[in-house]
């Protein structure tokens, strides 16, 4: 670790003259931003990246910096930046008018599209994953009359109150892995909102079991990602969704999968379609919108049925915006089509490479990669769930961000796990500069 420290440092020395107007920009921008960003997500130690533009699958910092974009706004551009159908879709949408706060004709073929690639009849718009995941815990909440609702431990669903529990917990405050304590994750949320939540480790069934058990009577549903992706790119195992939808239903309540990071990214159905688990509600962001603020919920007759009467409302000024509303049909129906997935198989054997880089210097490391996704891992076995995160040294995933993005390559920054998506835009030959920046990083490190 001597040697990582001693690469970090380098690393980053070498990265911050190149962004000297980005940090620029920000110190001027803390007169009206704090801390001069747009998002705390934005903060890096060496400071921000301020990007200037993005065009297929590259993008560029206001220095003047080119980088291969692996990061792709958190998954949202699996389409290339500035794709043409897409580009088309929201000029001709923008001449003719961008918000009227009433249904247009789009939200019917995107809905349409929805529920073939999920199996799933009934959706509904808003405006952010957040939205989304909210709307779901409103709607087992009112279905089942009861409060409380199980997450997995370690997995994000947004800004939401009734979900910033259990987000990112340490070993100090996490309690015991049997019976994890919950506790909120952010400053400003109610007293009563963490006893609300039941936090369980993913990939664990018989935590589940342990759950509904403990609270009879209760629980009002289980929100979880299919593929956990708060920590890399992590699958479940074998029959574990199928039980947890079982234990669910056994127990009177409903099942929603949380698909704002995985959703149309990993198949061209989902985690849904790849894993072959139809939940009673599913929430979808990000990839769906184009690059357009979005969010989607979609569901069962049966579980949507509460949206038909007076008690329940799932309303906002945007939902269905008519500008996003353009982006996504385009996106849904002309370019992240069936058949465009190929591509994304066609990268990932690329990047495959990577792993045959952590046999032959055998790292401590392993590598995973579905749809347009993917991780390192800096862990000598797989990681099964959050607390497996608590194993790995932060300074390996720092290392390889920063040694990337120094060689042209942007992934998203500062995780305890290194992860990308990529686009229809990439390249080969943009794949494969990733593939030799990690066996570049892989002989450093073993130097």
């Amino acid at each position: 670790m001597e040697l990582v420290d001693r690469l970090l440092k380098e690393e980053i020395d070498d990265l911050t003259p190149r962004l000297a107007r980005s940090r620029a920009h920000q110190q001027e921008a803390q007169r009206r931003l704090p801390n001069g960003v747009t998002c705390d997500w934005d903060l890096l130690p060496n400071g921000p990246v301020i990007i200037d533009h993005g065009s297929g699958s590259r993008i560029f910092d206001i220095d003047g910096n080119e980088y291969v974009d692996f990061h792709n706004g958190y998954g949202v551009m699996i389409m290339g930046h500035a794709n043409p159908k897409i580009v088309a879709a929201i000029t001709e949408r923008a001449s003719r008018g961008t918000h009227f706060g009433l249904s247009g004709t789009d939200a019917l073929v995107c809905a349409d599209n929805l529920a073939e690639r999920y199996g799933l009849p009934v959706w509904r718009f808003s405006n952010s994953g957040t939205e989304a995941t909210q709307d779901a815990v409103h709607i087992m909440r009112q279905t089942t009359g009861r409060q409380k609702i199980i997450k997995i431990e370690g997995a994000y669903h947004g800004r939401n109150d009734s979900l910033m529990v259990s987000v990112s917990p340490e070993p100090e405050t996490a309690g015991p892995r049997e019976n994890p304590t919950p506790h909120a994750s952010d400053g400003g949320l109610p007293d009563g909102v963490v006893g609300l939540v039941v936090p369980v480790p993913f990939n664990d069934l018989g935590a589940v079991q342990r759950a509904f058990a403990d609270n009879p009577g209760q629980i009002a549903g289980m929100i979880m990602e299919p593929c956990m992706a708060n920590a890399g790119l992590v699958p479940p195992e074998p029959g574990y969704l199928k039980g947890i939808k079982d234990l669910c239903h056994r127990n009177g309540a409903l099942l929603t999968f949380d698909e704002v990071k995985v959703g149309i990214t990993l198949s061209w159905g989902g985690g849904t379609r790849a894993f072959g688990i139809t939940p009673d509600l599913v929430c979808l962001a990000k990839a769906i919108g184009a690059g357009l603020p979005c969010g989607a919920i979609g569901g069962t007759e049966e579980a949507m049925s509460v949206l038909l009467g007076e008690d329940l409302e799932q309303a906002g000024t945007f939902n269905g915006n008519p500008l996003t509303m353009a982006a996504m049909r385009a996106n849904l129906t002309e370019v992240l089509t069936p058949e465009a997935y190929g591509r994304f198989d066609e990268i990932a054997e690329i990047l495959g490479g990577i792993g045959e880089v952590i046999d032959s210097y055998r790292l401590p490391a392993n590598l995973r990669t579905m749809g347009a996704k993917g991780s390192v891992e800096w862990s000598a076995t797989p990681v099964r769930d959050h607390r497996d995160l608590w194993e790995i040294d932060g300074r390996l995933p720092d290392l390889a961000w920063v040694w990337q993005a120094n060689r042209g390559v942007f992934e998203p920054p500062w995780n305890k796990w290194e992860s990308w998506t990529v686009s229809l835009a990439h390249s080969d030959e943009d794949v494969q500069r990733y593939v030799d920046n990690f066996a570049s990083l892989a002989e450093a490190l073993t130097a």
